[in-house]
């Protein structure tokens, strides 16, 4: 069954696709609210809500009397550095492959608390918008993938993503494409936060990276920001005797 998207999210969409596209610049007047409940056949009060939403996010600028205005931000140029393990292990000349183990849509009734708490989802709320009939919705989508440097297991990642933000995110194959590359293209990211801890391997993350159960991890974990919401949370799992991170001060 066909998933339906809220008026106010489809007008969210439409707007944040004219910003990123460069239709309407930053410091550009967008459509009013008159001609924007015109264009989708709604209500202004429903209008409001879609352009109330960006304001907060930052995305847009509401000055009384004078219109809606694209906030002054280069969302074409401002990126969080993100370590791209393709690129990384290409530029020291080693081998990189990535196999994809699953995908998955996750729904308001599958969130945890931690993927609720990272999101700032509410449920409840999510559910009272929905009919029964559209339970089946995706909140987030979740991608597990294995990295290897030379035929050898080096990085397990487990990410997920904000499905109303990127749609298409679940269709592409990241046996190819590397979702931090992907998700840059699609959806600059203005900040991020992230720390890394040493644990020890549970049973099925060691299988996946062929060590021993227990052995030594260092798991990175990263939520980065787009338009002043989480746009995706990744735990990566890095064989300990494989992997180290470095740089310079």
């Amino acid at each position: 069954m066909t998933k339906q998207v809220p008026a106010y999210q489809r007008i969210k969409n439409a707007i944040l696709d004219n910003i990123h596209s460069g239709k309407w610049q930053a410091g550009e007047a967008i459509s009013t609210e008159m001609a924007l409940a015109e264009e989708f056949g709604v209500s202004r009060m429903t209008v409001n809500r879609a352009l109330k939403e960006l304001s907060e996010e930052r995305v847009l600028e509401r000055r009384q009397g004078s219109g809606t205005f694209v906030a002054q931000q280069q969302f074409n140029h401002t990126f969080v550095e993100v370590r791209n393990i393709a690129q990384d292990l290409r530029s020291a000349n080693r081998d990189y492959q990535a196999q994809v183990v699953s995908k998955r849509v996750i729904t308001a009734s599958m969130l945890d608390d931690e993927l609720r708490r990272k999101f700032a989802i509410d449920s409840a709320a999510i559910t009272g918008e929905r009919s029964s009939a559209d339970s089946s919705a995706a909140v987030l989508y979740e991608v597990k993938i294995i990295h290897f440097a030379d035929a050898q297991p080096i990085q397990f990642e487990e990410r997920w993503v904000d499905a109303q933000k990127l749609p298409e995110f679940i269709e592409q194959d990241f046996s190819i494409i590397n979702t931090s590359e992907y998700l840059i293209a699609k959806s600059p990211l203005e900040r991020g936060s992230y720390t890394i801890r040493a644990l020890a391997a549970p049973d099925d993350i060691a299988a996946l990276l062929q060590i021993a159960p227990q052995s030594p991890t260092l798991v990175l974990r990263r939520q980065t920001y787009s338009a002043g919401k989480v746009l995706t949370f990744v735990k990566m799992w890095h064989a300990g005797e494989r992997y180290q991170f470095s740089g310079e001060l």
